[in-house]
């Protein structure tokens, strides 16, 4: 089974998906920050039918680094048929309207 990859410059939020995601059985992979996502996918991760890629990516939006809305942008030209979940501990009702406009 593919990983879910997790994106989230916090710690903690990572911690407690992989802890609830494995207590499921899911496998998953983490990630800082987007470049290092981009990083895997051109390692060779961006077949999502055949290759090591996700089966899911779930990403926060606002990280150093790079933003989840933009990492979305990129992803989804390489892996369109990518289910991908947006997640914020903000109030931002600007970004969750861009994400949905966008097809995220």
């Amino acid at each position: 089974m593919k990983p879910i990859w997790i994106v989230d410059d916090d710690p903690s939020i990572r911690f407690v998906l992989e802890k609830a995601l494995s207590r499921e059985d899911l496998p998953t992979r983490s990630f800082t920050n987007p470049r290092e996502v981009l990083a895997a996918l051109d390692e060779g991760a961006t077949d999502v039918e055949g290759g090591d890629g996700p089966q899911v990516l779930v990403s926060d939006i606002r990280m150093p680094g790079g933003s989840g809305l933009s990492l979305l942008e990129k992803v989804k030209e390489r892996l369109p048929s990518l289910p991908v979940i947006i997640m914020t501990a903000f109030s931002d009702l600007d970004s969750a309207v861009s994400a949905f406009q966008g097809g995220f």
